[in-house]
């Protein structure tokens, strides 16, 4: 018998581990309510028909497809199967794939639910998605988004609060992160100043994997998907640029790409007299490879951390569109949870998160003893108080390995004289020191 196994780039999670995760999601989710967004769930597969086409052809790549129910093969196109063709073969054999992100699902809910949404309307998710990715450090095929997301309204005060959301959650966490910020418009005007208009869609996808293969790679790719090499040269040395004075000279004559600036002009008008406690700053090198972006985008780092981004979004005003719902702009970030533990991991973060297991055990010496701890652990669980129970009246040397091992604080000790007397041996497992106590103190000693 072989041995037993998860599938690549997923993860299991002890007890421990969970909880701070939890801390993680509860974090994150207090402030998403705290600036008026409302929770919604869709489902973790999606039509084919509703994730096929939003992420450019790489991410397309990269969706997990569903076998469609029962003998799937009786109705394949049998041509594709005898030619080995896997695109043709999938529309015939899948018309179901796993969630890449929770920004389309959204997108579909909003044209579907119209009628009964009041707009603008904001709302979050956090949820798991996949993605058909490369293994790798801070890289996996099922990990959670937390998204909040705002569709109605054109007002770059969103992106303001979104950043501000970005920065208050990264505080709360106790994670310097930089926040960089950039506009696809930005991008449209570079790429038409160069002579590669026709060709954006490819640009942005290269340009985005800057961080990961270097300039000289992306130069490449770029001319292989028909940009010339002047072009490329001219689009990688824009892309140095450090302030909006230095991009609006060089779009000068490019009017959607000052429009870009004029929209991240507005978003400073927010965001700047409020200020942010983390570092924020233009950065033209980023793109967000995914197509459906059209504004503002946004990506944050770890600053004490290679790990790439532990967040991003941006605005993307005709998503709905390609649902059959025009004129419903939107805006919308994410956070990268399974990267987000991870720095913290690193940085020793967790380390500090209070700790959400049971503070005591109630330990028996014989079946009397344990009936009592069973009335007392109800009496305490009512107070509010978490606590556990050893199951049976093992031996008392078995029980307090358990008890060491789970990293309690007090072991309830009950054996004839605690019942005999109604009250609670009370041992503290770091000290040694022990002490007697009624139910009733026992309850005011958890507590504090």
């Amino acid at each position: 018998m072989s041995k037993p196994s998860i599938p690549k780039g997923t993860r299991d999670f002890l007890p421990e581990e969970v909880l701070n995760r939890r801390y993680i999601f509860n974090t994150i989710e207090s402030i998403f309510q705290k600036y008026g967004y409302l929770p919604i769930e869709t489902p973790v597969m999606e039509s084919l028909s509703t994730l096929t086409g939003k992420y450019g052809e790489e991410g397309d790549q990269l969706l997990f497809k569903v076998l469609n129910n029962g003998d799937y093969l009786r109705k394949a196109d049998q041509d594709a199967l005898n030619n080995k063709d896997s695109k043709k073969l999938t529309s015939s054999i899948s018309k179901r794939g796993l969630r890449y992100d929770l920004t389309v699902p959204f997108a579909r809910y909003v044209v579907m639910h119209q009628n009964d949404l009041s707009f603008p309307f904001k709302r979050y998710a956090i949820s798991p998605v996949w993605r058909a990715d490369k293994p790798q450090k801070g890289r996996y095929q099922e990990f959670y988004q937390c998204d909040v997301d705002v569709v109605g309204s054109k007002s770059l005060l969103y992106e303001a609060e979104l950043v501000k959301i970005y920065d208050e959650v990264f505080t709360a966490l106790d994670v310097a992160v930089s926040i960089k910020v950039n506009n696809r418009k930005i991008l449209e005007g570079i790429a038409e100043v160069a002579g590669a208009n026709d060709h954006f869609a490819a640009m942005a996808v290269a340009i985005d994997k800057l961080d990961k293969i270097g300039s000289e790679k992306v130069a490449i790719e770029m001319t292989s998907k028909g940009i010339s090499e002047h072009a490329s040269k001219t689009i990688l040395s824009s892309l140095s640029m450090t302030s909006l004075a230095e991009v609006s000279s060089l779009l000068a004559n490019s009017k959607v790409g000052m429009e870009g600036v004029e929209e991240l002009k507005s978003f400073h008008r927010f965001i700047d007299p409020i200020g942010v406690n983390n570092n924020i700053g233009l950065d033209l090198t980023l793109a967000r490879g995914l197509s459906y972006y059209t504004g503002c985008i946004f990506e944050v780092t770890a600053d004490d951390v290679q790990m790439g981004s532990i967040g991003g979004g941006g605005r993307y005003d005709d998503l709905t569109g390609q649902f059959g719902l025009k004129d419903m702009p939107g805006v919308g970030i994410s956070f990268g949870a399974e990267r987000i533990y991870d720095v913290m991991k690193e940085l020793g973060k967790l380390d500090s998160i209070p700790s959400q297991s049971p503070v005591a055990i109630l330990l028996s010496f014989d079946e009397e003893s344990l009936n009592y701890a069973f009335r007392c652990a109800q009496h305490i669980r009512q107070a509010g108080i978490s606590i556990d129970i050893y199951p049976e009246a093992a031996k008392f040397k078995k029980q307090m390995k358990y008890a060491n091992a789970r990293g309690f604080k007090y072991a309830l000790i009950i054996g004839d004289q605690e019942v005999a007397d109604q009250t609670l041996s009370i041992k503290e497992l770091q000290s040694g020191e022990q002490q007697s106590l009624s139910l009733d103190e026992t309850i005011e000693l958890l507590k504090s």
